[in-house]
């Protein structure tokens, strides 16, 4: 089966099509990339018995952050070994498409505690278009990719905490309709991020108008998750009605004590939405911390003017004071508000070698152990690292992480890091936790249900006709998995583990998971704003 597409039938399979419809038991023949037929006793090729198992669409990851590492390490292990068949890059506001040469040099330094900066990388493209064109020559899944719009405000006007003029405003706009045109399927912001925060709302209405006249959806990473996150969140549906513009809320969460236990709230917002007719959607990761770089904690001002002017802000001692008072005593607006918990801070990814000692900590507890206070050991390694650290943050809560996965319009998005020595854990087990832990032993979502959410739902959102469900015709990204038995092995102490129980994957007809092994095809490609000119034909 591995090397080539597979062409055969999956005997006596038990298909949970992706609608969330009922469970019903099949042979599913695959041809030419594509589901051929689906019944009973059918012939045609090899035949893999899955009897007992589930057959269901690959899944689709809505919040990736594999940008570099799905063409630096294309093995992509932890993305197709849970089952993913196509992921959505270009998250949070800030990725390496469009740029030129100053913006791209900047973002690898800023991103490299997401993305890692690997050496002998061949950055070989500048535009939406180029970088889709070099996801083409070969990954292990699909991807489908959205501007970020703190890139697109840093070509624009750089780093200035300011509202955008208006010849700037139309450079924005110029790029993102440029970007759509070149196949991106959206825009994304992270607006706690530097420099996509300083945007206004009106700047973000703006931009929105022209993805909805591209055909795309905007998904914000907003402005907060801790202190005031119902009013970001209700400026982001604003945003969306105003513009017109369809939203996916990323990774939406209810985060710190503030919010403990509020996920109705939020749900009673986005409810009100919909029916007033805002196309609203959403993505969560099942885990209860998040995941960032370091420096993300740091308030807005700090990074005005780019990274070498935060560098400098945090070698001067009156500056760092200003600093510390806003992240312990007050909250900062790259702290979602509120005031910092060293020791819900743990570090979980380093780039020098004498800072290894510090993986696994706590800030509060590497500062207990070198006898510091806390945000001067901050401070130093985040200078020490040219800002490369990265970091997790304990702060969820699993009330609302249960009853916001439970939402009609809700999606699975892994919000994944694959960099650092410890990362998230999330990046290898999203999709088998739904499954193992909130399906099987929890009972918090049905089956069917919870394979909507992962797959036929994402797919209406990216507008794409033929994948998301078995039905004959669609293209054949397919996960066969063991419903007993799948689970996520990923932990935040080991987390570079596959998920068991997911013996067979396919994507565009092609086996990248065979018999629990990883075959060295890479069949996928970039999915281009609703277009798939390079899928299997019909």
């Amino acid at each position: 089966m591995a090397g080539s597409g597979f062409a055969g039938v999956f005997r006596d399979a038990t298909v949970v099509d992706g609608t969330g419809a009922a469970r019903y038991r099949a042979d599913v023949e695959v041809a030419d990339g594509r589901i051929a037929e689906i019944g009973s006793d059918l012939d045609g090729g090899q035949v893999v018995d899955a009897a007992g198992l589930v057959l269901a669409p690959g899944f689709i990851d809505m919040h990736a952050h594999s940008d570099v590492q799905i063409l630096a390490e294309p093995d992509h292990l932890a993305k197709v070994s849970q089952g993913v068949t196509l992921e959505v890059l270009g998250q949070d506001g800030l990725s390496y498409a469009p740029v030129d040469e100053s913006t791209l040099d900047t973002l690898r330094g800023q991103l490299a505690g997401w993305n890692d900066d690997p050496s002998g990388f061949e950055w070989d493209w500048r535009s939406v278009g180029e970088y889709l064109d070099r996801l083409d020559r070969g990954i292990a899944c699909n991807a489908a990719y959205l501007l970020p719009q703190g890139t697109i405000r840093m070509l624009a006007m750089g780093w200035a905490d300011r509202p955008a003029t208006e010849p700037e405003l139309d450079a924005m706009r110029e790029l993102v309709a440029t970007g759509l045109a070149e196949g991106a399927a959206g825009m994304s912001s992270g607006l706690t991020y530097a420099p996509g925060m300083y945007a206004t709302t009106d700047e973000l209405v703006a931009l929105c108008e022209v993805v909805a006249a591209g055909g795309g959806y905007y998904s914000p990473h907003h402005r907060s998750y801790g202190a005031g996150a119902l009013e970001a969140y209700a400026e982001m549906v604003d945003v969306s009605r105003w513009s017109g513009c369809p939203l996916h809320l990323a990774h939406a969460t209810m985060n710190h004590p503030v919010n403990a236990g509020r996920a109705g709230e939020l749900l009673a917002l986005l409810d009100e939405a919909l029916a007033a007719g805002t196309d609203v959607t959403l993505d969560t990761y099942p885990y209860l911390a998040g995941a960032t770089y370091l420096s993300a904690l740091l308030p807005s001002w700090a990074a005005e003017g780019g990274p070498e002017a935060t560098l400098a802000r945090l070698s001067d001692v009156d500056t760092r004071e200003r600093v510390r008072v806003e992240l312990e005593e007050r909250g900062t607006d790259g702290a979602n508000g509120v005031p910092v918990d060293w020791s819900a801070i743990e570090i979980n990814g380093v780039r020098l070698a004498e800072h290894d000692d510090l993986v696994g900590l706590s800030v509060a507890e590497a500062a207990r152990r070198a006898d510091r206070p806390p945000a001067e050991l901050y401070f130093d390694v985040l200078v020490a690292e040219r800002l490369g650290t990265s970091c997790l943050m304990h702060v969820g809560d699993e009330d609302n992480v249960r009853a916001i996965m439970r939402h009609p319009m809700h999606t699975g998005g892994s919000d994944g890091l694959l960099v650092g020595r410890q990362p998230h854990p999330r990046a290898w087990g999203t999709f088998p936790r739904y499954l193992g832990h909130y399906v099987r032993e929890l009972g918090v979502l049905g089956l069917e249900e919870c394979v909507a959410h992962l797959t036929g739902r994402p797919a209406q959102r990216l507008r794409l006709p033929d994948r998301g469900l078995v039905h004959p015709g669609y293209v054949a990204d397919l996960v066969l998995f063991d419903p007993a038995e799948v689970a996520d092995a990923a932990t935040y102490t080991d987390p570079r583990q596959p998920a068991a129980g997911i013996p067979y994957v396919l994507v565009n007809g092609v086996p990248v998971i065979d018999d629990g092994r990883r075959t060295d095809a890479l069949p996928g490609h970039a999915i281009r704003n609703g277009r798939d000119t390079d899928g299997p034909a019909r």
